[in-house]
């Protein structure tokens, strides 16, 4: 009860926080509304490629929150986040394959397409029970944070840390992506998976499951938030700061750094790996560029522009970045790359707090007397 009442009291506090959740609402409730109500003719019309490209930017804002609770709260820098992000959704991605049926180009009731294609006489005792969605959501729970437990487990009581646990990261995600892009994996090679028909019974093509996949994403993202402003408000998340500013100063008071490190980043990984499992059914496709150590390294800057240690600035950040992406991929794409480093380049120089916080300095300095 007492930290219940200590983390209303510190949302209450918090504009941000609540001003995120606002929108989170509105969005909830007037993307759908102007998806199936507005007429197609008016500019209020929301498409359901626009939809889908709103789902996508959540997935991309939760993961982001994942990475934020880490580094910003904890002082990990992780440069291979998007490795728990793609496992979950090559878990969910599992599931959708098995959920196709003979309803595949070969027809085989069991083995996916590619198996098929690649003369695979039966299925991998792997991908057995990924024909139940319980079966499936367990293992987007279950295998990034298992990977995450492991890793971190010899990691932290190793004592690696900074650049080095960094560097380790990234060598982490990039030896997932190589092992996943051999066919002899069983995880589709380098096409990964698609063509995706139905998830729970319900077609991935109806505007019915594109909306209801929309506002999953929208809870998902409202609920891993709600859940880590939980935890930093928390003693123990009073703690994982301390970590952050004074690691051996903490250790010295009697504190088991390790161990807060340790389960701090598992619940990181679960988050990311939820991400993946959301985004996968609604972009329709998973494959092992996902892994790709770039993807991690452009996760960290959507948390650095949209400000570190504020969760909701680190959800923003990727919603702004993404949405620059879609832009800019379409109106200039050989100039994005180029865009992307120069505001990261501006906000490391002059916005050290990211734009949420340099909206913040703007806001208190309006509000002096």
């Amino acid at each position: 009860m007492p930290e219940a009442r200590a983390f209303r009291i510190r949302l209450g506090n918090d504009p941000g926080g609540r001003s995120f959740l606002a929108v989170l609402v509105i969005a909830g409730v007037l993307v759908p509304l102007m998806y199936f109500f507005v007429p197609e003719t008016s500019a209020l019309h929301l498409s359901g490629y626009t939809v889908t490209l709103l789902a996508k930017y959540m997935s991309y804002a939760m993961l982001a929150i994942a990475v934020d609770l880490i580094w910003g709260y904890c002082g990990i820098l992780s440069l291979g986040h998007g490795a728990f992000f793609a496992l979950g959704g090559y878990a969910m991605g599992m599931y959708l394959m098995r959920a196709i049926g003979a309803r595949g180009v070969y027809g085989d009731p069991v083995l996916p397409d590619f198996m098929v294609f690649l003369n695979w006489k039966e299925l991998p005792w792997f991908w057995h029970g990924f024909d139940q969605f319980w079966f499936a959501l367990m293992m987007v729970l279950l295998v990034p944070g298992l990977l995450a437990l492991v890793f971190g487990y010899f990691a932290f009581r190793s004592r690696v840390s900074g650049v080095y646990l960094s560097i380790i990261t990234q060598a982490l995600t990039y030896a997932l992506m190589l092992a996943f892009f051999r066919n002899d994996m069983g995880f589709g090679g380098n096409n990964g998976f698609t063509d995706f028909k139905d998830i729970a019974g319900f077609s991935l093509q109806s505007p019915g499951t594109r909306v209801v996949l929309f506002l999953c994403t929208v809870i998902a993202l409202g609920g891993s938030f709600l859940l880590c402003r939980f935890v930093v408000s928390s003693r123990a998340g009073r703690v994982i700061q301390a970590v952050r500013d004074a690691e051996s100063r903490a250790r010295f008071l009697g504190y088991r750094v390790e161990s807060y490190k340790l389960w701090v980043f598992v619940l990181s990984a679960v988050l990311a790996g939820i991400a993946g499992a959301l985004y996968v059914p609604q972009i329709g496709i998973i494959n092992p560029s996902e892994f790709s150590p770039a993807n991690s390294i452009e996760i960290v800057i959507w948390v650095a522009i949209g400000g570190r240690g504020t969760l909701y600035g680190a959800a923003a950040g990727a919603v702004f970045v993404n949405y620059a992406k879609t832009y800019f991929t379409a109106a200039l794409p050989s100039f994005w790359l180029y865009v992307l480093g120069t505001l990261f380049i501006v906000v490391t120089l002059f916005l050290p707090q990211g734009i949420v916080g340099a909206v913040g300095a703007v806001r208190r300095r309006i509000a002096r007397p």
